[in-house]
């Protein structure tokens, strides 16, 4: 099991997964500056996300470009996952829970849920 990512490295993995390949000075200048973030912060949180397993990197033209190994959906899943089984003990009950009191669901993400519902149905028949 990977080791977890903070707040600030999810939305760096987040950029790349979304914009990669890249450099860390892309990041720096096209995510980073709008986020305070200086060069080296951006360099420190991109090596820490390759230490981790989130990132790879290779060097293109003399300059290291770091991609993500997996798409943005299967990296959020991940996170999710690991979210769930390390803060809520395995159980989506919380989750629930808080979703039911959620006052800004879009219609689009309400029927999401609803989709995810019934196809959770539909397995739970199978089995």
């Amino acid at each position: 099991m990977k080791k977890p990512v903070g707040e600030q490295e999810l939305s760096v993995l987040r950029y790349v997964a979304e914009h990669g390949p890249a450099t860390v000075g892309e990041v720096a200048e096209r995510f980073g500056e709008a986020q305070g973030l200086a060069r080296s912060t951006i360099l420190t949180v991109m090596e820490r996300l390759r230490q981790k397993g989130y990132l790879t990197r290779r060097k293109v033209d003399g300059v290291f470009q770091y991609a993500s190994p997996v798409p943005e959906g299967e990296l959020l899943r991940g996170v999710v996952d690991d979210f769930v089984q390390r803060t809520l003990s395995g159980s989506l009950s919380p989750f629930a829970a808080y979703l039911s009191e959620a006052e800004d669901v879009s219609d689009a993400e309400l029927a999401q849920l609803q989709d995810v519902v019934a196809r959770l149905r539909s397995k739970k028949k199978k089995d």
